[in-house]
């Protein structure tokens, strides 16, 4: 079966779209944490996140997938993907882990 490149393209762009919201997601749950931690109001902090983050991400959904499986089923592969690199470059330094 040979899939039209029109597709291929839009798919390429469902990829990056589920990156991009992954990265959107997890590195603003980091941010969230390293602000609500020593705030006075972390719940305030951490539900309004939450909100925010999963909205976010449910409107780029549907965005993308606009009633294309295929789509859609890439761009949760983009974000699921995402939260590796995340959690990568927030990684903390080894000699902050071993004290």
């Amino acid at each position: 079966m040979i899939i039209p490149m029109i597709e291929v393209t839009s798919l390429i762009f469902a990829l990056i779209a589920g990156v991009f919201l992954g990265t959107l997601f997890f590195g603003g749950l980091w941010w969230t944490v390293q602000k609500g931690v020593s705030s006075p109001y972390a719940p305030l902090w951490f539900t309004s996140s939450m909100f925010l983050r999963t909205a976010i991400v449910l409107g780029g959904f549907y965005f993308v997938g606009h009633a294309h499986w295929k789509r859609l089923l890439i761009c949760l592969l983009g974000f699921i993907v995402a939260r590796p690199i995340v959690m990568r470059l927030t990684r903390l330094p080894r000699r902050l882990h071993e004290s």
